[in-house]
C-alpha cells in the first residue's frame, strides 16, 4: 500500500439513517440540524434553526396573508 493512502482498517462502515425532526417531522430540517451544529451541541443548533423558521414565518405573515409556514415557505 502507498503512503497516506485512504482506506479504512476495519471494512466498510454502513452509512447511519437520518431520523426525522421532532418539531417538523422532517428529515431535511434534521440534516439542516446537523449542518448547523458546532462541537456536539444539537441543541443550540435546534434553538437556532428553529429561531429562524420563527423569523421566516413571522416576515412571511407580514407581507402575505395566505402563509402556511416557515418550512413550507423554503421548501
Amino acid at each position: 500500500m502507498k503512503e497516506g493512502s485512504e482506506v479504512p482498517r476495519r471494512g466498510n462502515v454502513p452509512k447511519r439513517e437520518v431520523l426525522p425532526d421532532p418539531v417538523y417531522n422532517s428529515t431535511l430540517v434534521t440534516k439542516l440540524v446537523n449542518s448547523v451544529m458546532l462541537d456536539g451541541k444539537k441543541g443550540v443548533a435546534q434553538r437556532v434553526v428553529y429561531d429562524a423558521f420563527q423569523i421566516v414565518e413571522m416576515l412571511a405573515f407580514s407581507t402575505e396573508k395566505n402563509s402556511v409556514g416557515g418550512l413550507s415557505l423554503l421548501l
